[in-house]
């Protein structure tokens, strides 16, 4: 195991291959494919971070036990990147709006206390989607 400039772990080609059982041109493969991206060392030794096992347990969960083709895994894993954007920028939207809403707070409560009709505004809840 060797360390990136980024202080994270890093696992080498051959450590990866037989911890997952597959053979070191497959994971070439993959990253010739664009599936996987490991880091280089200064040597040109590629080195995969947590993040990249994790990928590519994903990658052996669609081909190995789904019989997904790397097609089919280049437009999952594609689609998956979208999906955690989206949500990124949903709970990015949520915070400005809190944060507005916040802010407003005190103007809201004016116009409700001289309202004819007294309503108290309902707490809206969001549900936030398991990981």
């Amino acid at each position: 195991m060797e360390r990136k400039k980024t202080g994270k772990a890093a696992y080498m080609i051959s450590a990866v291959a037989q911890t997952y059982g597959i053979h070191p041109q497959t994971l070439r493969l993959y990253e010739r494919e664009g599936l996987l991206k490991p880091s280089r060392s200064e040597g040109n030794t590629r080195l995969y971070t947590q993040e990249d096992l994790e990928r590519l347990e994903v990658i052996l969960n669609l081909t190995r036990d789904l019989g997904v083709n790397l097609a089919g895994v280049e437009v999952i894993l594609n689609m998956r990147q979208r999906l955690e954007d989206m949500h990124r920028e949903m709970q990015e939207f949520i915070e400005y709006i809190e944060r507005e809403f916040q802010q407003r707070s005190p103007e809201l409560k004016q116009r409700i206390q001289h309202a004819l009709v007294k309503v108290t505004p309902s707490h809206v809840t969001l549900a936030r989607p398991r990981k």
